[in-house]
């Protein structure tokens, strides 16, 4: 079910407003209850005083009647007045308790709850003042009612506006949406931010800033597409006219003598076919984490490149003081370290050294791979991640791909690669670092 932020936010300011309401409600009948507790105990006492002075004024030598009872009738039944002179001998009504003291009490009589004032004077004579509570219970209750009845009756109307108010606010936003709904997919613009409310403009640039990163990417995107179809372009080229050659080959031994190029062509074209899909696949970020054994792995890719590096003379070797676990994606990891060893192989003199080094640095691991090769140009530094990017006069056959696998690689799993230039002198490092986790 989808969730309305009109809706929530109309409950929720409708239901503040009637629960304050409530609460004034509440106030209200609490501060009036105790005034009209107030007022009757007030009223009491003075009927008490009024017709204690009266009785004895009309009394002969100060004698009451043994029992007198009178009522003081109002505007209502239920706020009667009773009063009661009683002697001290005199026997008392049955819901008035002998032990009573003198003062304010609350007493029930036949169902009826009565606030009772009872006043004895020295020679043991009783005044009782009563009358029923429900006079100022209703007075408290129709304070409460006078305070929330308006409330209630304007909540409806309340509510209208709120929607109403919510809706106009809220007009950006649906604004917003509609403008991003009319962008062209290939070219989305950057939203407005004019009459947007202060607390959506973040939103709104949050938005920018993720169209511009898929802008960039889909710039890369197209470049990718661009320089791949450049790339495959001229080995199959290649392909289609040796094998013409070979359909034209007049005997066996000119036969074999075009098989080699074309074998030749099909391999680098299943070079670049396979980097390719690796850095699709790396980029589609499916592959899962697990705990690799890197010392392992980097031993069998060096047993893997052993006979690359013979054939240059190349002293190929791996430096690692103990056994590396490490928490990563393993195919990432291995691609990352298969393109920097191809690299430094490729580039490395005849008679040249490549080494390959696991160490812990902190809570990092670090692998570097050094080689004496010619280095890098400081300015081309960054350029050579670039996919398809080869440097200028660079000798050998290669498609560009290798260090842009190995970035994109190290990226998915939250590492980081970098080059530098051997501080001793000729050479380079690559280096490739990673939160040390198993």
């Amino acid at each position: 079910m989808k969730r309305s932020l009109q809706w929530r936010l109309t409950f929720m300011l409708g239901g503040a407003i009637l629960l304050s309401g409530l609460v004034a409600a509440l106030v209200s009948f609490i501060l009036a209850y105790g005034e009209a507790k107030e007022f009757q105990d007030d009223m009491l006492r003075q009927i008490a005083l009024l017709t204690t002075r009266s009785a004895t004024s009309t009394s002969t030598n100060n004698e009451w009647p043994r029992q007198n009872q009178a009522k003081i009738a109002l505007a209502e039944p239920e706020s009667r007045i009773s009063v009661i002179h009683l002697l001290p001998d005199a026997p008392r009504p049955d819901w008035l308790a002998g032990n009573m003291s003198s003062g304010l009490h609350t007493l029930d009589r036949a169902g009826e709850r009565l606030r009772v004032f009872l006043q004895e004077d020295p020679s043991g004579k009783i005044t009782v003042v009563s009358q029923p509570t429900e006079t100022r219970d209703e007075i408290a209750i129709n304070s409460a009612l006078r305070t929330f009845a308006p409330l209630l009756f304007l909540l409806p109307v309340m509510a209208w506006l709120i929607m109403r108010i919510v809706r106009s606010e809220l007009r950006p936003v649906r604004n917003l949406a509609d403008h991003l709904d009319a962008q062209p997919a290939d070219q989305p613009r950057p939203l407005p931010d004019k009459d947007v409310p202060d607390e959506i403009i973040p939103f709104v640039h949050a938005i920018n800033r993720l169209l511009d990163r898929v802008m960039n990417l889909m710039g890369q995107q197209r470049r990718f597409v661009s320089d791949a179809a450049h790339e495959l372009r001229s080995p199959l080229t290649a392909l289609s006219i040796q094998v013409q050659n070979l359909k034209q080959a007049g005997s066996i031994e000119s036969m074999n003598e075009r098989i080699l190029p074309l074998q030749a062509g099909i391999e680098r074209a299943r070079k670049l076919t396979e980097q390719l899909l690796n850095l699709a696949r790396i980029q589609a970020g499916t592959a899962e984490t697990t705990t690799v054994d890197v010392t392992a792995m980097s031993l069998k890719l060096i047993a893997e490149y052993l006979p690359m590096a013979e054939a240059k003379g190349i002293d190929l070797g791996l430096d690692a003081e103990e056994p590396l676990m490490l928490s990563a994606v393993s195919e990432n990891l291995r691609l990352i370290l298969k393109n920097a060893l191809e690299n430094a192989l490729k580039y490395a003199p005849v008679g040249g050294e490549v080494t390959l080094r696991l160490y812990l640095d902190d809570e990092s691991a670090v692998f570097e791979i050094i080689d004496n090769g010619p280095g890098i140009p400081a300015p081309e530094m960054e350029r050579v991640f670039d996919p398809f990017y080869r440097l200028p006069g660079a000798s050998g056959e290669g498609s560009g791909l290798g260090l842009a696998i190995a970035r994109e690689a190290a990226a998915c799993q939250g590492g980081r690669v970098s080059l530098l230039n051997r501080p001793e002198g000729r050479g380079l490092i690559f280096r490739y670092c990673q939160k040390y986790k198993i």
